[in-house]
């Protein structure tokens, strides 16, 4: 089904949001127009966001969900997305839907080729929503979607070329230049984390080893805390005594409250982490040259914990440095929101096209009434 060709009853909801045709004639920045309110999805592995974002990027109306058994069927996902948007429907006027997923979207973004955390596999995810709910959909990855956010609303505003690099289970990133995602020729572009930094290193769930994100990452950070834990180090006697001895306990928001609060060996994880984070910076200032990094995700709120040493590494590992501009390290400053943010933003780009060629399909149909009430009348005559 096309994305903005079928708008016949929706299959398996209850309705449809019906999209208004506005009069006034868009701007022609594909920044500025149109401004409209569009809906965000940020998909995670046990949940699923959403909300109504206007044209400034300000959030009119936020929900969520949780998808407990995601991994029975891509569809449990689908249906939440579909209610989530139909609930919003009910109080907004929904022009488009705009789906950050964590996997990896083709090159059309319309199927989903694999996603870590969830059941899909070659999923047609946008023309199965569009389908289901007869707006136009957008779909791209979330990494994406949350660079998107950044550079139009946050901290990588008014910057030319821009890396975003995401810290959570593993490392996510993306690539923008001139006001462009770049995706690669196949979409899959922006796979900073599977780059491999130790050869023979740790074992990585993509197959590899030695995966930057094996490394710079709340899923290293928590192995490493729970390695020490186990080995009965002296210096994990805080972080054990914090979790009464339940070592299965330790998670990586944990680490970083106990080192804001001063925990020595919780302090040092996080600044081996920023250490690996900054060598992973540093290759890719080599090969991408950018004038800005944004470290988003969720290590990244242990804030100059990590980022401090990430920046001390990143000087030290710097190909050419000391002869040549370094590229500025900065946290993320849309939080959690900044992937539901992007994709709204951009699926605001479909929502104009999509109104275009209502519009066009109006000024047809109002001239084939006007011709036929020609005929009519002089039929009559």
């Amino acid at each position: 089904m096309s994305t903005y060709g079928n708008f016949s009853a929706p299959i398996g909801s209850r309705r449809a949001p019906a999209l208004r045709t506005v009069g006034t004639r868009e701007r022609r920045s594909h920044l500025t127009a149109p401004r409209v309110p569009t809906v965000g999805i940020d998909i995670g592995g046990t949940k699923v966001m959403a909300g109504v974002v206007d044209a400034d990027g300000n959030i009119l109306e936020k929900v969520r969900a949780e998808t407990p058994d995601k991994s029975k069927s891509p569809k449990v996902v689908e249906d939440t997305i579909v209610e989530l948007v139909l609930d919003l429907s009910d109080r907004h006027d929904v022009h488009a839907v705009g789906i950050g997923a964590a996997g990896w979207i083709d090159a059309d973004r319309n199927r989903v080729l694999f996603a870590p955390h969830l059941n899909w596999r070659n999923e047609p995810l946008r023309d199965r929503i569009s389908g289901r709910l007869s707006v136009p959909v957008l779909v791209d990855n979330d990494a994406n979607t949350a660079a998107w956010a950044e550079w139009r609303f946050g901290a990588g505003r008014g910057e030319d070329h821009l890396v975003m690099i995401t810290l959570g289970t593993g490392i996510g990133g993306a690539i923008l230049e001139d006001g462009q995602v770049k995706r690669g020729k196949y979409g899959v572009a922006g796979e900073f984390g599977h780059m491999q930094v130790v050869p023979g290193g740790h074992r990585c769930p993509c197959g590899n080893r030695g995966c930057w994100e094996q490394y710079s990452s709340g899923n290293a950070l928590v192995r490493e805390a729970r390695e020490l834990a186990a080995a009965d180090s002296p210096v994990a006697y805080g972080i054990v005594e914090h979790v009464k001895g339940s070592i299965a306990d330790i998670t990586g928001p944990m680490i970083t409250e106990l080192a804001r609060e001063g925990d020595a060996m919780c302090v040092e994880l996080l600044q081996d982490i920023g250490q690996w984070l900054g060598v992973g910076i540093a290759n890719l200032a080599a090969a991408l040259d950018p004038s800005c990094f944004v470290i988003g995700g969720g290590v990244s709120a242990a804030d100059d914990l990590l980022i401090g040493p990430a920046r001390d590494a990143f000087k030290r590992h710097l190909t050419g440095r000391g002869y040549r501009p370094e590229a500025r390290i900065v946290r993320a400053q849309l939080g959690p929101e900044a992937g539901m943010v992007g994709a709204a933003d951009l699926a605001r780009l479909v929502a104009r096209r999509f109104r275009r060629a209502k519009r066009r399909r109006v000024e047809r149909y109002e001239r084939y009434e006007r011709f036929a009430e020609f005929r009519r009348t002089r039929d009559t005559a």
